[in-house]
């Protein structure tokens, strides 16, 4: 008896629309650009709780962190002890972020005393190239064509609101615009430095320790900062419920902001993170702020856009991320019998 023929060879099939499409709307392009959302509502409601303590005369910004380190080294502190865990990464490199961190939040929030938070929020968009340098030369990060594209669509997008602010005449300027823009422009250079320096920490180590060490580091580093800077700005402050609650709302919004960057910058990295916060200048209700809110978010799509030999590398660095991760959990729980 005769075998049975061999079946027929599958012909390739060729890639249509859909497979294309499926490529812009993977399920993790689309969690990133949700988790770059929120940490852009997150970071504006930082903006209003400064902008309205400085509109108060209250001129404590290191103070305004204390809180915020305080409340991740308790939190994820916590969770490190009950864990037992080591750290994976030397201490001193949690030191040196915890200094950039603090004096970069410092900066930035004492440029509300000079300048109005529109500015604030359209200056800082120049920590964006200082990360594609940044992750360029000490992560080798590559650009391709498409994604410079990306950002100068999203860049297109920000130079609209500038416009639309050039023609706001109630826009307060503040009492000295030029000191505030510099000190926005130098804060958005330290927050580029801390930005590449999280997502190398946490590709190495784990969003848990990192948190809980900054957190540490930082609220160290404030309390002497305060001790110098901020002893008598403290005392000379009338503790009533208008100064109360935006430092509280700052410090609440500033802590779901660092427990959720971690993450984007592991699935999206640094220029994805800064590129999102792009729409934070976006809130103002005109018709122009719209238009400019979806040039940011075409550009974030071309940005983030991955051909399927890309995809399965990230995949791939994503995988040996886990099993890291599971590794280092299973040896936790046998030193936590």
């Amino acid at each position: 008896m005769a075998p049975p023929p061999p079946p027929p060879p599958s012909l390739p099939v060729a890639e249509d629309g859909g497979g294309c499409v499926a490529r812009w709307i993977r399920k993790e392009v689309l969690f990133g650009l949700a988790l770059g959302q929120v940490v852009s509502l997150l970071i504006t409601s930082t903006g209003f709780s400064s902008s309205e303590l400085a509109r108060r005369g209250i001129n404590a910004p290191t103070s305004q962190s204390l809180l915020n380190y305080i409340l991740l080294a308790l939190v994820y502190g916590g969770i490190l002890i009950y864990r037992r865990q080591t750290l994976t990464i030397k201490w001193y490199y949690y030191l040196i972020l915890g200094i950039i961190d603090v004096e970069a939040n410092y900066i930035v929030v004492k440029s509300y005393q000079y300048t109005s938070l529109t500015s604030v929020m359209l200056l800082d968009c120049w920590s964006i190239p200082c990360v594609i340098v940044l992750t360029w030369i000490f992560l080798k990060t590559k650009y391709g064509l498409r994604k410079f594209i990306g950002v100068g669509i999203c860049v297109a997008g920000l130079i609209l609101v500038v416009f639309s602010d050039v023609h706001a005449s109630d826009r307060a300027k503040g009492p000295n615009p030029l000191k505030g823009d510099l000190l926005v422009i130098f804060g958005s250079m330290l927050y580029a430095c801390s930005n590449v320096t999280e997502e190398y920490l946490v590709k190495k180590s784990n969003r848990i320790e990192l948190m809980a060490m900054l957190g540490l580091f930082g609220a160290v580093i404030s309390g002497i900062q305060i001790s110098i800077l901020e002893r008598k700005e403290l005392h000379s402050i009338k503790w009533n419920a208008g100064a109360v609650l935006p430092f509280l709302g700052f410090a609440l919004a500033m802590f779901l902001f660092y427990s959720t960057v971690p993450t984007v910058l592991k699935i999206c990295g640094a220029t994805m993170l800064n590129l999102s916060l792009l729409t934070s200048d976006m809130w103002a209700v005109d018709w122009i702020y719209f238009v400019a809110f979806a040039g940011t978010a075409v550009g974030l799509l071309i940005y983030s856009y991955k051909s399927s030999k890309e995809a399965e590398e990230t995949a791939q660095v994503a995988g040996a991320s886990d099993e890291q991760g599971k590794a280092g959990d299973e040896e936790a729980g046998m030193q936590n019998p």
